[in-house]
């Protein structure tokens, strides 16, 4: 039998990552996110604060990605992301687990048993969790949203040619704001 994988995608500031470890937790199995990071780190060598940032955003920014010369080569950027596409296929491979970003949705996409999920939630609901958990500055968290989803929206039109966030890209779209992080847990294992 094909192991079963879960890919969440989220907004910043959603939950998504906390979902994604209660939900692992609940179903025994194994949720890569920091250690996602860690095995692309060892497997490509790039430092670890590298992989953090760049491993879901656009390089240098929206428009340097896309107005990147590709007549000399692959990027750092595109060295990155194959290590990345490796990893996590031979995670996938290798055991049932949950996988946290990093585009994984797209790129177990050809697998039979994976679901792919998509958590959001309003911007206050948003905003007060990137305040709360990430300790995040009031003054700061409006802009610090806006740029965290636009650099993910940049570099997974980029990298997958599909729209970040859209419905049609994910099995499942869950509003946390909504239904809170414990029931959007409890809808996911059911599905599993």
């Amino acid at each position: 039998m094909e192991n079963r994988v879960i890919t969440i995608s989220r907004e910043y500031g959603s939950g998504g990552r906390m979902i994604g470890r209660k939900l692992a937790e609940k179903l025994g199995i194994h949720c890569y996110d920091a250690d996602l990071i860690q095995r692309i780190v060892d497997k490509s060598g790039y430092s670890a604060d590298y992989v953090k940032e760049e491993g879901e955003s656009a390089a240098g920014g929206v428009f340097s990605t896309f107005l990147a010369d590709r007549t000399r080569g692959l990027t750092t950027q595109d060295n990155l992301w194959n290590v990345q596409c490796q990893v996590i296929a031979e995670l996938a491979d290798k055991e049932s687990c949950v996988i946290v970003g990093r585009c994984a949705d797209y790129i177990l996409r050809a697998r039979a048993d994976c679901l792919t999920v998509f958590i959001h939630a309003d911007r206050d609901t948003r905003d007060e969790r990137i305040a709360k958990e990430y300790g995040v500055p009031e003054d700061s968290v409006v802009r610090r949203r806006k740029e965290k989803d636009k650099r993910r929206a940049a570099y997974y039109q980029f990298y997958t040619d599909m729209k970040w966030g859209d419905a049609r890209n994910y099995h499942i779209c869950l509003d946390s704001g909504e239904l809170g992080i414990d029931k959007c847990v409890d809808i996911l294992a059911q599905l599993y």
